[in-house]
């Protein structure tokens, strides 16, 4: 391989200089050209003036050349050789940037033997090679080779530099009053003066998540502090999903403000169930507790495990997961197959929805205690802070969701009752084109099938610790955080900025579900049509669709059957941006005593493809109060009032449609309501009774907000 890259490089040029460079460099490490392939690297890296703040362009060949050249220069081993220089050269690095460095150095050794042996497979029976292909099958040869030998050595070696840069406590035990014992893992800057900390409080006990969480704090010169629920890692006490975490949260920070590391200020951060331990710590006004950055913030008994009253599925095999044991059930929680054919077993079956555990054959005892509490009622109530202390909450907060994250809706109750009750409230939200995991792992090129656009994809967890300097440390705010309410516009590549959600719109256009002649002429008018009655049959004792899954994209090429009667509105005759929340009333009469019911909105632009934009879920007994069911009268004129819904941040293109679906749940992933006025959960086929038979009628109307 040596003498292909000597004979290549006699051969190879490029115009452009930077693409030049960066082949060299690689014919030169096969070469064993190494002191040559340094100055390369140097070059290219001049050349292309990279960010100082970010890693030194290709420094894992950089380290590996100058090892190889110091094992051929004092006869050292290259294991030797090479951890000499990673020291010298990695340890440089301030910290923000060996955190970021060290990816380059990881890498799947499997992936990179398959791609050389795709190289050699292609040249197999050749005697000559083109340049290019020569070319290919030497960076294939020199990346496999490079990493198989330097892989090995370097976790060693950054466990080396992380104990050089960092104090490390991996065995702290913080008791509560009660005398549970809450574990918590510290990372903080080596030899710092007294410093404000951040803390996540999670009940996902992985130590691989925690030490990255951690270790990231203290790199942007944070103590990082994670702890785990009682009864997590290595708590002995049992285990309870947010039911102590509040309490647990407050105890901690408490500790954290008493050590001589801490300068008496604790920030808070995290996603999904780390989220919602923010908010349950702060109904305990713990008083070092001075900022939290909250994401995908689950709000329980409003999103999760049930969102308008409705029960989720998917929530039943997270307390397997997350509460069976000390750390995490992966392999159960995994199992797909055994969740989509539980789904489908009860749904065919008939049988109650509390008989879940039973169809799975595995007790859920956290499961079966949440369905005693099918209302907003004292249990739900006790986790997070309700009406007027979020007066007293007078903290900075900042709360990312997205467009598309199931836990928007949480986010938002948090958001709205801080403002509803505190006007002033330091409440900044931001919300673009991401899912519940995007906030939490980075944006991909695709969510969901969706693209989203250059504007959208920025680093939201390094936007976090630049807004906990600019609250802690005095830095400036992060730009894209320019008011209160900040949002990505889809099909925009923009970003725009408003102090209320009201005012993210500038005017609103109300759009009426109006039946049309046929099924599938309904339509979208500016006008009401109170005389005029679309009907809706459902059969629950049909049971014919338990194979029927949840589409896994936001964008489609057509509309899921389930998702009930299609309102179509007009092509538009110019681009459009839809901004805001939606609200609206469905008015009704329905032969039962009790319905659920979903909305959606889409967009479907020119070519038919159908864009998911929002969605509301409501449990018509539980519109009015979600603390207190209040049965419908069968037969009798309902009204449901739509409010406190998802936001929608879309430019629509001329052409392209408004389209709302309106229908009744009957699907396998969630509770069933068969309208008898019983408890939903103990429910059975038999209480299906008569098909129920519901009549929308034209006055039912929702209100969009636009942005001229």
């Amino acid at each position: 391989m040596s003498i292909l890259a000597r004979e290549t490089m006699a051969g190879y040029r490029d115009e452009d200089r930077q693409r030049y460079l960066g082949t060299l460099f690689r014919l030169q490490l096969a070469a064993g050209q190494y002191t040559e392939a340094v100055k390369s690297i140097e070059d290219l890296r001049a050349l292309r003036k990279d960010d100082p703040s970010q890693p030194p362009l290709y420094l894992q060949y950089e380290i590996y050349a100058r090892a190889k050249t110091l094992q051929a220069t004092r006869g050292l081993p290259f294991a030797q050789a090479w951890s000499a220089v990673f020291a010298e050269r990695f340890g440089a690095l301030e910290d923000k940037v060996a955190l970021q460095a060290e990816f380059g150095f990881g890498g799947y050794l499997p992936r990179m033997r398959g791609d050389l042996d795709a190289a050699l497979a292609r040249t197999s029976g050749k005697k000559r090679l083109p340049l290019a292909e020569a070319v290919d099958l030497i960076r294939a040869w020199q990346v496999h080779a490079a990493y198989c030998a330097f892989q090995a050595l370097f976790d060693p070696a950054l466990a080396a530099d992380d104990a050089r840069r960092y104090a490390i406590d991996r065995d702290t035990l913080v008791r509560t009053p009660e005398g549970a014992s809450i574990a918590v893992l510290i990372v903080r800057p080596a030899k710092a003066p007294p410093l404000p900390a951040l803390l996540t409080f999670t009940i996902y006990a992985n130590d691989d998540w925690a030490w990255s969480d951690a270790k990231k704090a203290a790199a942007y010169g944070y103590p990082g502090v994670v702890a785990y629920s009682r009864g997590k890692g290595r708590s002995p006490d049992a285990i309870v999903p947010y039911e102590h975490d509040g309490a647990d949260a407050a105890v901690v920070i408490d500790w954290i403000s008493r050590q001589p590391w801490n300068d008496g200020r604790v920030g808070m951060y995290g996603g999904s169930y780390s989220g919602y331990t923010q908010w349950a710590a702060l109904k305990h006004k713990p008083k070092a507790l001075k900022a939290i950055a909250t994401s995908a913030t689950l709000a329980p008994g409003i999103d999760a495990p049930m969102e308008g009253g409705i029960f989720f599925n998917f929530m039943y095999p997270w307390p397997l997961y997350a509460a069976s044991n000390r750390w995490l059930d992966d392999a159960r929680y995994g199992d797909n197959a055994r969740w989509a054919a539980l789904n489908r077993n009860w749904y065919a079956s008939g049988r109650a929805y509390r008989d879940l555990p039973a169809i799975d054959g595995s007790a859920n005892p956290v499961f079966a205690n949440w369905l005693k509490h099918p209302g907003y009622d004292a249990y739900w109530q006790a986790m997070i802070p309700q009406g007027d202390a979020f007066a007293g909450i007078d903290i900075p907060v900042l709360a990312t969701t997205g467009y598309f994250d199931g836990a928007q809706a949480g986010a938002l109750h948090y958001f709205r009752e801080h403002l509803r009750h505190r006007p002033e409230a330091d409440h900044t939200l931001l919300i673009g084109p991401y899912e519940h995991f995007t906030m939490q792992t980075g944006v991909p090129p695709t969510v969901q099938g969706y693209a989203p656009e250059p504007a959208a994809r920025i680093d939201l967890q390094a936007l976090r610790l630049a807004w906990f300097d600019h609250v802690l440390k005095g830095a400036p705010k992060p730009e894209v955080l320019a008011d209160r309410v900040n949002w990505q516009v889809m099909g925009a590549d923009a970003w725009r900025h408003a102090h209320t959600l009201e005012a993210m719109a500038t005017r609103t256009q109300r759009l009426c579900l109006v039946p049309g002649a046929t099924a599938d002429a309904n339509t979208l008018s500016t006008q009401p049509r109170p005389q005029a009655i679309v009907t809706q049959r459902v059969d629950f004792s049909d049971r014919g669709d338990a194979d029927w899954t949840q589409p896994a994209n936001v964008v489609n090429t057509q509309l899921d059957p389930h998702a009930g009667l299609v309102f179509v509105g007009d092509a538009l005759p110019q681009d459009a941006e839809l901004a805001g929340a939606f609200k609206g009333v469905l008015d009704f009469t329905v032969n039962k005593r009790d319905v659920d019911v979903v909305l959606g909105v889409y967009e479907r632009n020119a070519k038919g493809e159908y864009l998911d934009l929002a969605w509301w879920l409501q449990r018509a007994s539980y519109n009015a109060d979600r603390r207190q069911r209040r049965l419908l009268r069968a037969n009798e004129p309902q009204r449901l009032v739509v409010e406190d819904t998802r936001l929608i941040g879309r430019k629509l293109a001329a052409g392209s449609r408004i389209v709302v679906t309106l229908g009744v749940i009957k699907q396998p992933d969630r509770q069933l309501n068969l309208g008898s006025g019983n408890e939903p959960s103990d429910e059975v086929i038999a209480d299906a009774g008569q098909p129920l038979e519901i009549h929308w009628r034209g006055s039912s109307c929702l209100e969009f907000g636009l942005r001229e």
